[in-house]
């Protein structure tokens, strides 16, 4: 007990703003709730969300702890290099916002499709195409919500002394809760305010840690040191064939990753989709400029001998003289909402993905209530699940984050865009290119010459295109209608 008092007394400042932010959630959670009419209320916002509150979703749904732990850090020993993540993610979200979304809003629309593996099984008259998508979301996600788990976990410990498995604990039921009571409707309205509270967090935490290290020109002082020089040339950090193999994977999933996609669903009109491009790009574009550059400057913070880079937000954070108790305090909380805006969007796709396009395929209902009922026991079965996994998690955070991004890239960028833009395609090539994919991405053989999401997505993609040319086209009504409409 006198531990528990001495927390509280030592971290005051955080637990308060914990409560503010709390308290917040489950206003969200209430009126979600209350909005929430249907399935598809509660799977994608009944199709009526504008382009403001989506594209900060967009930007938050994508900006986790990942983002502003692993990722932050991982300069601190990759270097310059990894300053090309920035146009690598805007590059990315604007294909995403530009290819994928007007006319994935329309398809799914008329085909009344409300996840990603119903919209492949729809598209290609494929039940069997629907369910391997299903099995790989869930397999996929498991990785990325480890991941998140555990920059949680590192940040809670580093910072307020609590013991990384309670971390865990504590963030799941809280997540939990909310994402549960009110679906993608509160998902989406908390997203927005924690989009808001990170890119103040990006400014605070890029601030503070530059002004630990002498100024914006120390970048040139840590250029010149013996120890650091490295981190400035090519392959002086990294391969450049782990690096841009990273660098696919961490940002093609804006276009192919069910969780970011799912906004697509939601949209109004075309209108919406205009702004919901402007406000994510620009978002990715000024929070991911001051981020990145944080592993550098960190070098003249806490030095140059720690080994995890995933630890370097934490131990910035906890390092005295580096920001005010309020800001790193806020900066805490910031980042624990980065993580829970990721993980509530996961959690609703890995539940609505089981209910829909697995358990209500193979037992069908007619009772909404059922089906809901359903999808909430799945978030909450998924989040103890996960949250297993990182109390003992298997890689880094942006290892992890990486191999999910991988596996959407190499199964699903063929069947998304080309089934949007070519009428051909069919179930074996679907098929086909899951099975390519995920044998070359998990069997690649020489990963030091070539990251194996290139191969994986290369021959994912040729056999979708030869398949489909040299198969039998779908000739179905509800196909040619799509092609008709577009």
């Amino acid at each position: 007990m006198n531990l528990i008092l001495e927390n509280l007394k030592e971290f005051w400042i955080v637990y308060i703003f914990l409560a503010m932010y709390t308290s917040l959630m489950a206003h969200h959670a209430y009126g979600g709730h209350k909005q929430t009419r249907g399935i598809s209320d509660y799977y994608i916002g009944g199709r009526k969300m504008g382009g403001l509150i989506l594209g900060l979703s967009f930007f938050a749904t994508y900006s986790s702890t990942n983002s502003f732990v692993g990722f932050s850090g991982q300069a601190y020993s990759w270097g310059t290099a990894w300053f090309l993540l920035v146009p690598f993610l805007v590059g990315f979200s604007l294909f995403s916002w530009i290819v994928v979304a007007p006319r994935l809003r329309i398809f799914t629309r008329l085909l009344d499709s409300l996840t990603i593996p119903d919209f492949i099984g729809f598209r290609f008259e494929s039940k069997t195409a629907r369910i391997m998508a299903s099995f790989i979301v869930i397999f996929a996600s498991l990785f990325y919500m480890t991941a998140v788990f555990k920059g949680i976990g590192n940040l809670l410990e580093t910072f307020m002394d609590i013991p990384y498995k309670l971390a865990i604990i504590v963030i799941f039921f809280i997540v939990v809760a909310y994402t549960a009571t009110g679906g993608f409707i509160s998902v989406v309205k908390t997203d927005a305010v924690q989009g808001i509270i990170m890119s103040i967090a990006a400014v605070l935490l890029f601030i503070g840690t530059v002004n630990a290290a002498g100024g914006l020109g120390s970048f040139y002082e840590i250029r010149q040191a013996a120890t650091t020089s490295h981190l400035f040339t090519w392959n002086g950090g990294v391969a450049l064939p782990m690096l841009f193999g990273v660098l696919v994977s961490a940002t093609i999933k804006m276009a192919v990753e069910p969780r970011q996609l799912a906004r697509f669903y939601a949209l109004e009109d075309a209108a919406a989709v205009r702004r919901g491009m402007m406000v994510s790009t620009l978002a990715f574009t000024s929070v991911y400029l001051l981020l990145v550059p944080i592993g550098i400057y960190a070098h003249r913070v806490i030095g140059d001998g720690l080994g995890d880079t995933d630890l370097v937000v934490p131990t910035l954070l906890v390092t005295e003289g580096v920001f005010f108790p309020v800001v790193s305090s806020f900066l805490l909380v910031a980042m624990v909402a980065a993580a829970m805006s990721s993980l509530d969007s996961v959690l609703l796709v890995m539940a609505s993905t089981t209910e829909r396009d697995i358990r209500g395929l193979i037992w069908p209902t007619d009772s909404h209530k059922k089906t809901l009922t359903y999808t909430k026991f799945y978030v909450v079965l998924f989040a103890a699940i996960t949250a297993g996994i990182a109390l003992n998690p298997p890689g880094s955070i942006v290892a992890l984050t990486a191999l999910s991004g991988s596996m959407y890239a190499a199964c699903f960028l063929p069947s998304i865009v080309l089934g949007l833009y070519w009428s051909r395609g069919n179930s074996r090539a679907v098929i086909g290119s899951f099975v390519t994919g995920l044998s070359v991405l998990f069997f690649w053989p020489w990963t030091e010459y070539l990251h194996q999401v290139f191969p994986a997505i290369i021959v994912s993609s040729s056999v979708y295109t030869l398949t489909s040319i040299f198969s039998t086209k779908i000739e179905t009504k509800r196909i040619s209608q799509l092609f008709i409409a577009d």
